[in-house]
């Protein structure tokens, strides 16, 4: 599957981009769109918008445990870089073996963190929210109606748009990679692949990574039905 590709002009078809991962990012895109669109809607879309972000607290929850468990290009370990490696990076100083291009770089890197963070704290808000009106998060009433309302304003306002200021800097970010730079981000994320130099250590993408991404997502999916319907039921 994805260690297997023919060479064509000194370069293979590398698998980087196993599909457990493919179908996260994919999903978490559907899934953000859903909610930022549900909530503009309101009323009874915001049903909706509770799916939504119950949703991307599970996909969140299975990134966090597959950044250890996943494909050797999906794991923290081979993004999280240190500021010296950015810095060189920064000044095209960076080494060959260390493959900054090959998944993410450590600008995307940077990117990437940023949105799995804000996206994290966008969800945990939204548990503790209340609009006051019709809309109530399954964990607000374990807070005080001061720290509700707080994290309430968060959600709706400074989440909301330093949400809309990450997508907006990664859709620019991919342009300007496409149209100057002439790399297409959004195709190894589609099919997986990446042509690159004979060498270069690919992901594992069989039967086997992709039944454990299976009941890891299975799992994740329990814990937040539990949090949402025991301890917020």
């Amino acid at each position: 599957m994805g260690n297997q590709a023919s060479e064509q002009h000194g370069v293979k078809a590398m698998r980087v981009w196993d599909l457990p991962t493919r179908l996260f990012h994919w999903s978490l895109a559907l899934c953000v769109v859903g909610s930022f669109t549900s909530v503009k809607i309101g009323g009874n879309a915001m049903v909706w918008h509770l799916g939504f972000g119950y949703a991307v607290f599970a996909l969140l929850a299975f990134r966090l445990v597959w950044g250890f468990a996943g494909g050797r290009w999906s794991r923290f370990a081979n993004f999280l870089y240190s500021p010296a490696t950015l810095l060189r990076y920064l000044r095209g100083e960076a080494r060959t073996d260390e493959h900054l291009e090959v998944g993410h770089t450590p600008l995307g890197s940077a990117s990437v963190f940023a949105m799995l963070l804000f996206l994290s704290a966008q969800v945990a808000s939204g548990l503790f929210a209340d609009d006051e009106i019709a809309t109530t998060g399954p964990l607000n009433k374990l807070v005080s109606r001061a720290t509700g309302l707080l994290l309430t304003g968060y959600h709706k306002s400074i989440g909301q748009w330093v949400l809309l200021g990450l997508i907006l800097l990664h859709v620019a970010a991919i342009l300007v990679y496409r149209l100057r730079l002439r790399t297409d981000l959004i195709g190894p994320m589609i099919s997986g692949d990446k042509a690159l130099p004979a060498g270069v250590p690919a992901s594992d993408d069989d039967t086997s990574t992709r039944a454990l991404a299976v009941v890891l997502l299975t799992v994740c999916a329990a814990v937040v039905a539990w949090v949402v319907n025991i301890i917020g039921g």
